[in-house]
């Protein structure tokens, strides 16, 4: 039996099984776990061990804490120690002897002892080693050869490896990722919207495509770079009801620079973010929606990605989150729209801006409660009616008046919530509620007044739905919707219009996603005088 030899009175025999912290060892089963098993320099748990613990030579056994005279390998641990010098602890004063042992570690601690001896038979200090010590070995290296000779193939194989990532990687402190978004999209239904006729609803396909530079300078921090180029157009039905998220504004292919986010971790529980450019609520907290993919994946739609009074938060400033343990995360941020304008009523602080305040509460690892407060100006929803997003016409020249155009205070409040009854079941939802004044008289709003404005949503969400990796979804709700107005210009919803949409998204792959979806408004602008309306999209997400 192989264990037999672990019963000879030879220190060599008995505690070489005790010498697995040996620094040999220590390296290079680090290096073998890092790159094979990962592929990235960070920690890996060995057996009863941990890799990232820096074990030191010892000169006496009684530096180790947990060693003691009367143990049964004492005196071998002390041969060793003393006439070989190829013992190594734990910075902490440990041995720890009584963990388990793989033949590897065996054969790797056998192999860091077996070059100390050759190092003293070199050095003309043989007579230290004795005659039985130098018979055991050699009957451990004839045991042993096959796990030794493995051991160093390995390794051998993993410098190689190493060597070539090094020679071929995009560089040390940055990854470099990105992703593609093509969509088909179309109207089938709907061809009465406020008295107009759509025209441009013909089956289009677009595609949205992302470059993103991600940077660590000190592994603690994260700066994100992203390029992006978006030539997809929605669908025109009349109203912004129905937006698709991942739509471009002007439908040109032009590179430009979109997120610019660099964020920090000045404490364990605290995250701070200086955004740049194209900040969203995303970039400042959780927005509670399993459906929020940014785009890629998750709900087709604007109303199905977030609560769209999320949607006032945009441009560039801060955030800023906290956690108070696991259950409980306070979200600041400020951004503003305008910030790189310094013609009057614009730049970083007087122009439109919005500023987010968010406790979100986890009583359990599968439900999420979040309260949010956004207080906007100039920050017009990209959902809801026409009223509610404050697009209006103009009574001069007919024209429209974009909502950020006018100088409206916006206070909005925000409930959403995640619940998981199950791995494979998710219900969430949120509730809205605005008051939006207009700060000074326009030729399309001559009186000055108030609106309110209100949504909400119901979600299911089936994670893993027929396949690992394949979320089904449904939204129920109602996109923002005027029910009070006393500003001259802009008239309260008379009808409701509800949200309906349903999605499968599949995935084909680790890098590609497929996902059918059908938005149905039942009233758009909420207008019961409106044809319902069926929009449908097929996006198709590639990763890499």
């Amino acid at each position: 039996m192989k264990n037999i030899w672990f019963r000879a009175a030879s220190p060599v025999a008995l505690a070489t099984v005790l010498a697995m912290n040996s620094t040999a060892f220590g390296e290079e089963v680090k290096q073998l776990q890092q790159v094979e098993v990962s592929q990235i320099a960070t920690p890996v748990e060995l057996t009863g061990s941990t890799s990232t613990e820096v074990m030191s030579q010892v000169t006496s056994v009684s530096q180790f804490s947990d060693v003691q005279p009367t143990d049964w390998a004492f005196q071998a641990l002390q041969s060793l120690v003393e006439r070989y010098g190829c013992i190594a602890g734990y910075p902490n004063g440990t041995y720890r002897g009584n963990r388990a042992l793989t033949r590897y570690e065996f054969a790797a601690g056998l192999n860091a002892c077996l070059d100390r001896v050759n190092e003293l038979i070199a050095t003309a200090t043989a007579d230290l080693v004795r005659k039985e010590d130098l018979d055991v070995i050699v009957r451990l290296q004839e045991e042993y050869k096959a796990e030794l000779a493995t051991l160093r193939g390995r390794v051998d194989a993993v410098e190689a490896k190493t060597a070539e990532l090094e020679a071929n990687q995009f560089s040390t402190t940055t990854k470099l990722q990105g992703s593609v978004v093509a969509v088909f999209s179309d109207v089938f239904s709907g061809d009465n919207v406020n008295g107009v006729r759509p025209t441009d609803n013909n089956t289009t396909f677009g595609a949205r495509t992302r470059v993103e530079f991600v940077t660590s300078f000190t592994g603690k921090d994260e700066l994100l770079t992203r390029l992006q180029a978006n030539n997809i157009l929605g669908p025109d039905i009349g109203t912004p009801e129905g937006n698709l998220f991942f739509v471009g504004e002007d439908g040109n292919n032009n590179v430009a620079l979109d997120a610019l986010v660099y964020a920090f971790n000045p404490g364990e529980n605290t995250e701070i973010k200086l955004i740049a450019n194209a900040g969203a609520a995303d970039d400042v907290t959780n927005t509670l929606n399993i459906f929020d993919g940014d785009g890629s994946y998750g709900a087709l739609s604007s109303f199905g990605t977030r609560n769209p009074i999320y949607y006032q938060v945009n441009g560039a400033g801060a955030a800023f989150n906290q956690n108070f343990g696991d259950f409980l995360t306070l979200s600041l941020g400020y951004l503003a729209g305008a910030n790189n304008d310094p013609t009057p009523r614009n730049g970083l602080f007087d122009g439109s801006y919005a500023a987010l305040a968010q406790l979100v509460v986890k009583p359990s690892e599968r439900i999420s409660v979040g309260f949010t407060y956004i207080n906007a100006y100039r920050q017009p929803f990209l959902a809801g009616s026409n009223a509610a997003t404050l697009n209006v016409a103009s009574p001069l020249d007919g024209t429209t008046v974009l909502g950020e155009e006018v100088p409206f205070n916006t206070s909005s409040y925000g409930v959403q919530a995640s619940i998981g009854i199950s791995d494979k079941i998710v219900l969430g939802g949120w509730a809205g509620y605005s008051n939006a004044r207009n700060m000074a008289t326009t030729a399309a709003f001559p009186d000055r007044g108030s609106a309110e404005i209100w949504n909400w949503a119901v979600t299911l969400g089936l994670p893993d739905f027929g396949k690992k990796g394949n979320l089904a979804g449904i939204i129920f709700g109602m996109e923002p919707r005027v029910t009070r107005s006393t500003i001259d210009g802009l008239t309260r919803d008379q009808d409701t219009s509800y949200h309906i949409e349903a999605f499968y998204q599949y995935q084909v792959s680790d890098n590609i996603t497929i996902t059918p979806g059908v938005i149905w408004l039942t009233a758009p602008d909420h207008n019961s005088n409106n044809d319902s309306t069926v929009i449908g999209a097929l996006r198709t997400t590639f990763t890499f």
